[in-house]
């Protein structure tokens, strides 16, 4: 038995996958005309091949999707959070190197200071005969070495 046509004011009713706006006066003969030139939806026309099983799987799916962007968020923040704590140790390990490079200099320049005063009256770079050369040593890594 066909549907009463036109659809009772404020209905909307199903023809063909299509549901029909309240107000029209003849339904479209399939999908084409109901999308009318260009692929376009005529004012009024909504193309809705659901049926409650299509509903449910793309409710699932949106679910599933759901789901899936939250735990893709989720490892997204950890890995931000293991950067920034990365980040972190490495900006304290940066700061102490710092310190330590600071000292090491301080204490070179120390000594640098010492060894000139040192210098100017140590009996041993005074005397003329501390000037004598030294026949090189061999080199004991040479010796094993192939030629």
């Amino acid at each position: 038995m066909a549907p009463p046509w036109p659809p009772p004011t404020g209905a909307s009713l199903r023809v063909g996958g299509l549901r029909v706006p309240s107000g029209v006066s003849e339904p479209p003969r399939d999908f084409h005309e109901a999308r009318g030139a260009g692929g376009k939806s005529q004012p009024g026309w909504i193309w809705d091949p659901e049926s409650p099983e299509d509903d449910d799987r793309k409710v699932r799916r949106r679910e599933k999707n759901r789901v899936a962007a939250q735990r893709s968020r989720k490892k997204q923040t950890q890995k931000a959070d293991k950067l920034h704590e990365e980040y972190e140790c490495l900006e304290q390990e940066n700061t102490m190197l710092r310190r330590e490079i600071g000292k090491l200099t301080e204490e070179l320049k120390h000594l640098t200071e010492a060894l000139k005063e040192h210098e100017k009256m140590c009996p041993l770079l005074l005397c003329p005969l501390n000037f004598v050369p030294v026949p090189p040593r061999p080199d004991p890594v040479a010796g094993c070495l192939p030629r």
